[in-house]
């Protein structure tokens, strides 16, 4: 059983946790994170989720996503989902989210890193993925119109891909 804490709109932690699966009362948030995995060759790698997962069976998704549990801080979820998902150690301390993005009852937070990682050497986790490979941004896209890839904005998987190794929102001229 997952606990989660609570954060008010603002974001500053409350002194109260749900239990995952229940209910949100209004003004209620929890924290998301989501870690996205470049190589040198500016690919992305991208996991297929299990057939049996409740939400998105069988679809292709970024490298690493999950809920921050009680006590967790953002860069710990990170790393935590980061090892449990794909066996793969990463090191976010005094790292920040490149984006944060706000859904209905929380805070998405999108880390963005460079690693070259041999993707036969992962141990993935049997209860959440099936699969894993590296994509292009194209080859991404292609995959959502096909409906083969959760459905994301595809403005977001270009802005992922652009700002990979940057924070901000405008280009350095």
């Amino acid at each position: 059983m997952e606990f989660w804490d609570i954060y008010d709109m603002d974001r500053i932690k409350q002194n109260r946790v749900i239990r995952r699966g229940d209910e949100f009362s209004e003004g209620e948030y929890h924290v998301v994170v989501h870690v996205c995995i470049f190589n040198s060759a500016g690919e992305m790698l991208i996991q297929q989720r299990q057939p049996f997962k409740d939400s998105w069976p069988n679809q292709w998704d970024l490298s690493v996503g999950g809920s921050a549990v009680t006590g967790d801080s953002s860069q710990e979820a990170a790393e935590r989902e980061t090892e449990e998902e794909l066996g793969l150690k990463i090191n976010l301390k005094n790292v920040r989210p490149h984006l944060t993005i706000n859904f209905e009852t929380g805070f998405d937070d999108i880390y963005l890193i460079e690693k070259e990682v041999n993707i036969e050497n992962l141990k993935l986790q049997q209860e959440e993925v099936q699969s894993v490979k590296w994509a292009s941004k194209e080859e991404i896209l292609s995959m959502i119109k096909k409906r083969e890839f959760i459905p994301y904005y595809p403005s977001l998987i270009h802005l992922l891909f652009d700002i990979r190794k940057k924070y901000g929102s405008h280009q350095k001229v």
